[in-house]
């Protein structure tokens, strides 16, 4: 059974004895809210307390032990010119980070997970990465169990340093440096953009089903110009545009979201699975969890116009990026990955850094969910400089996975 920590504050900042009466009211007053109106009766019912109490059920099937921790990563960015956490108030902010009991000298390894996610995701990964890996995973800042501020960016630029600059702060709060980045899907553009600005802390980069490289101009997006013009292309366009997210229906059918997302995760890891299915155990501790951190206040999901172009084509594409990177760089995807490997293989020829692409057989777009003895082999694979001195045996290439 793994070992649940409650969540600490890690880090405080000064306030004024107003400020503090002020927030003392505020949360008894939502807690005598609570009481009235308890959460079945919500039309939303969830809030970050389900969200952490979800996740410790759902991490409660692991075998390592794990310390939870809500890592205080300030009120912005030093110096920064951009509040990137648009916020009317300067109180702190905090990343929802667990942490794995790991073996003395162990590389650490750090998860970031993808779009309408949270690291519980990684859940089937955990007992058997920390067993060669100090593992770290996190809920970016707008997600899971993090804090959510107002998300009020303009651009691009601001949006990605929204999240580059909040993944420095919590860097700094856990004095980290020399560490494994692992990123899945939109993670895995945030793990690359971060690696490009900060490559002096990053050994190695893993980008599981990576987003980001292919761009609306690329030729092969004609099919999308052409779904545009009927009418369609023409409502989905205009309700991406309008940052209308998935997380909006599930708030939207209010009591009626869990159902919706229970069906979701039944029939994507059940019976359109392309691997391992789930547990009935697991299916339910993982919907219950995915229920509460979608349908919880809007925030960091509100990045997606920003970043992706109907169709999901980057508007400032990866690949644009490719001769300046520095980090030794692994592309992970599952070999029936919505997500087209073809974008890494062009990256790959503009790159001066060593970089490799593997397929993992019986995975989709969540190869970690859908084949984790797959996945596991390919990760140890991509880091198998860092783990093989005190390993008594080498790290192949599984058979059936392909390296591209």
């Amino acid at each position: 059974m793994a070992e649940e920590i409650s969540k600490t504050k890690l880090g405080s900042s000064s306030s004024s004895s107003a400020s503090a009466a002020a927030s003392a009211a505020t949360n008894a007053a939502k807690s005598r809210w609570k009481i009235l109106w308890p959460n079945s009766l919500r039309w939303i019912p969830t809030s970050t307390d389900n969200i952490i109490a979800a996740e410790n059920r759902l991490l409660s099937i692991l075998k390592t032990p794990y310390i939870q921790e809500q890592v205080n990563i300030g009120s912005g960015p030093p110096g920064s010119k951009i509040r990137w956490f648009r916020s009317s108030s300067d109180e702190s902010r905090y990343i929802n980070t667990v942490t794995f009991d790991a073996k003395e000298g162990s590389p650490t390894l750090v998860m970031v997970h993808g779009y309408a996610a949270s690291q519980g995701f990684f859940f089937r990964n955990f007992d058997a990465l920390a067993s060669r890996f100090k593992v770290i995973a996190i809920d970016q800042l707008g997600w899971g169990g993090s804090s959510r501020p107002d998300f009020t960016c303009k651009s691009t630029e601001e949006t990605e340093a929204w999240f580059i600059d909040s993944f420095e702060e919590w860097r700094k709060s856990k004095n980290l440096s020399n560490f494994i980045l692992l990123g899945h899907s939109f993670g895995g553009y945030v793990a690359a953009k971060y690696a490009l600005k900060h490559p002096e802390h990053v050994q190695h980069l893993v980008l599981v089903g990576s987003a980001g490289f292919s761009a609306e101009s690329d030729a092969k997006s004609e099919w999308l110009t052409k779904f545009r013009a009927t009418w369609k292309g023409a409502l989905l366009n205009h309700l991406w545009e309008s940052n209308f997210t998935p997380q909006k229906l599930i708030r939207g059918l209010g009591p009626w979201g869990p159902g919706l997302v229970n069906r979701y995760t039944s029939a994507r890891f059940g019976a359109h699975s392309v691997g391992t299915v789930l547990t009935d155990e697991e299916s339910r501790l993982l919907t219950d969890y995915v229920y509460h951190t979608l349908a919880a206040k809007a925030s960091g999901e509100l990045c997606l116009k920003y970043i992706f172009s109907f169709g999901a084509f980057a508007r400032k594409p990866l690949l644009q990026s490719a001769s300046e990177w520095k980090v030794p760089t692994t592309f992970i995807y599952g070999m029936n990955d919505w997500m087209n490997y073809q974008g890494a293989v062009e990256a790959r020829k503009h790159m001066k850094v060593p970089c490799e692409i593997i397929r993992v057989p019986q995975g989709g777009h969540f190869v970690f969910i859908d084949n984790p003895a797959g996945f596991h082999s390919a990760v140890m694979y991509a880091c198998r400089k860092y783990i093989s001195q005190d390993s008594s045996h080498e790290e192949l290439i599984p058979d059936g996975f392909q390296l591209v």
